[in-house]
């Protein structure tokens, strides 16, 4: 009876080795790479949110146009790049106050006392392993911009 006892023992020797690299394989590698897709994610609507925010604050204090839209530009471009995307992937529109960012694009601020618009950036969310081609996946964050209206 011991015997065949052993020679079971022997004979299971090296499988734990065996089923660790089957679930690293096929459990831990789909967890890990949907993790890191997420936080892709995760990074490109913290860019668009961020980028949108900081060109409203921008432009909500600019004193002629032409600065205020250059500088609102450049800090969405510093905001986005904080996220570690590339600043050829952003979009900065401007759309109505009560409108969505579906209209943005159409409209620019004229920078008058008490003016309210939309600021709305797009980021285009590369993920981790796919073709760069696929680049329907885009982040939009929007901030609404209420202009002082004591203001010269």
């Amino acid at each position: 009876m011991r015997r065949w006892r052993r020679l079971g023992a022997e004979r299971d020797r090296g499988a734990a080795l065996i089923d660790f690299t089957f679930l690293a394989i096929v459990v831990l590698l789909p967890l890990m790479y949907a993790v890191i897709g997420f936080s892709a994610i995760q990074r490109g609507l913290f860019a668009a949110t961020a980028g949108a925010r900081e060109a409203g604050r921008l432009l909500a204090t600019a004193e002629d146009p032409a600065t205020g839209l250059a500088r609102a530009e450049y800090a969405a471009q510093v905001a986005v790049e904080d996220q570690a995307i590339e600043p050829t992937d952003l979009t900065v529109a401007y759309a109505p106050d009560g409108a969505g960012c579906d209209s943005a694009g159409s409209y620019t601020p004229a920078f008058v006392p008490g003016e309210r618009f939309v600021v709305c950036v797009t980021v285009t969310i590369r993920v981790p392993g796919l073709p760069d081609f696929i680049d329907s996946n885009t982040a939009t964050g929007m901030y609404v911009v209420q202009r002082d209206r004591f203001t010269d």
